[in-house]
């Protein structure tokens, strides 16, 4: 790690008036009362959204609602069979970090190689970690093929690889924002495959800002932010005094990066936040009309169910204070109706769940 940027002087207005405005977010978020279902939703379209836009800063043609075919129902498009590929990459790494992050496995050479392998796989899931590049590699302009960027030599990048995840594991002082910003810039500047650089650089820093705390329960995405204006992506990454690694990209300010980062992701952090409220508003007006639909005997009940997953009848002849044969009738005439489902059906250890359209009354 060499790129510049003195924490202490470096946090200008700009990043942190962003910071504010992300954890403002990360806060108001907690507090919305969002249904197990509504975030399981909202974490998938930011899924897909990332596979789409992640994918589009590359060239992928595939507009969003043919991502969504490509992931959900294995669809394929004539001559887009690289396209295809891609995406399908891009959804099987997320689903990797997405578990790396679950069981709190901490940022390693391994698990970035593994996610590389994974986004480059076409979709499979068993993979061998993607070993780093043997010969140099440069970036250039689409249209003349002048050279934008030459990264270090393939000698130097196992040593600028290891240091940078030294680095990631020992700057726990650094607001988590500025970490992502600066692996995401380090590991663009390290370049250390031939191909998929950008995808996992994006992808690093969303395992940083997870493992961090800053996932929202995983409803948000990055990648829109720097899909929608690609230009104002590669200016702020392209700092320094000349295109090549050596001759001032490794020691170069990145000061302009980071407010660029921080602002995107407290974009990112707004809007999310914006359409999980009207989801928590629109949830709030059903459960009420849901609660309405219920007597008195069974909301006594559905407290019982915050305690237990399953309840027996004998539970329920308790907490209403009925006889055993009256609460056996009650769930009889309870999964009649629907509002409660059998998941054991022995005559002496019948148990219940809520049906499925009642589990929001337990947030």
């Amino acid at each position: 790690m060499s790129s510049k940027f003195d924490p202490e002087f470096g946090i200008t207005p700009a990043v942190a008036n962003a910071l504010v405005r992300i954890e403002a977010v990360k806060q108001n978020i907690k507090g919305l009362p969002l249904t197990p279902i509504v975030i399981e939703k909202l974490r998938e379209t930011a899924r897909l959204q990332t596979v789409h836009y992640s994918t589009k800063i590359e060239g992928n043609l595939l507009t969003k609602e043919q991502v969504v075919e490509v992931v959900k129902e294995n669809k394929s498009f004539v001559g887009r069979e690289r396209d295809e590929k891609e995406i399908k990459g891009c959804y099987a790494a997320l689903d990797a970090m997405e578990k790396y992050v679950a069981r709190g496995e901490p940022v390693t050479e391994r698990v970035i190689q593994t996610l590389h392998a994974l986004l480059m796989s076409g979709g499979r899931t068993k993979v061998k970690p993607t070993p780093y590049r043997d010969g140099q590699n440069v970036i250039r302009e689409g249209a003349t093929g002048a050279i934008v960027y030459m990264p270090p030599e393939a000698k130097d990048v196992p040593a600028l690889m290891k240091s940078l995840v030294f680095w990631i594991k020992k700057s726990a002082d650094l607001p988590c924002p500025i970490i992502a910003a600066i692996a995401h810039y380090q590991f663009a500047t390290i370049h250390p495959y031939y191909d998929g650089n950008g995808r996992t650089a994006r992808l690093l820093t969303t395992v940083i800002l997870h493992l961090c705390g800053y996932d929202l329960q995983g409803i948000y995405s990055l990648d829109q932010y720097y899909a929608d204006d690609l230009p104002a992506y590669y200016q702020a990454l392209s700092v320094g005094p000349s295109h090549n690694y050596y001759m001032g990209r490794a020691e170069s300010d990145i000061t302009q990066w980071i407010e660029y980062f921080c602002e995107g992701m407290a974009q990112a952090f707004e809007n999310v936040h914006a359409v999980a409220q009207k989801y928590a508003n629109k949830d709030k007006v059903n459960i009420y009309k849901i609660i309405r639909t219920l007597d008195t005997k069974q909301r006594k009940v559905i407290e019982l169910f915050r305690s237990f997953d399953v309840i027996t009848s004998a539970q329920v002849g308790e907490i209403l204070g009925f006889k055993q044969r009256t609460a056996r009738q009650l769930c009889k005439k309870w999964v009649d109706s629907g509002f409660v489902v059998i998941v054991d059906p022995s005559k002496k250890g019948r148990k219940y769940a809520l049906a499925p359209q009642f589990i929001a009354l337990l947030d």
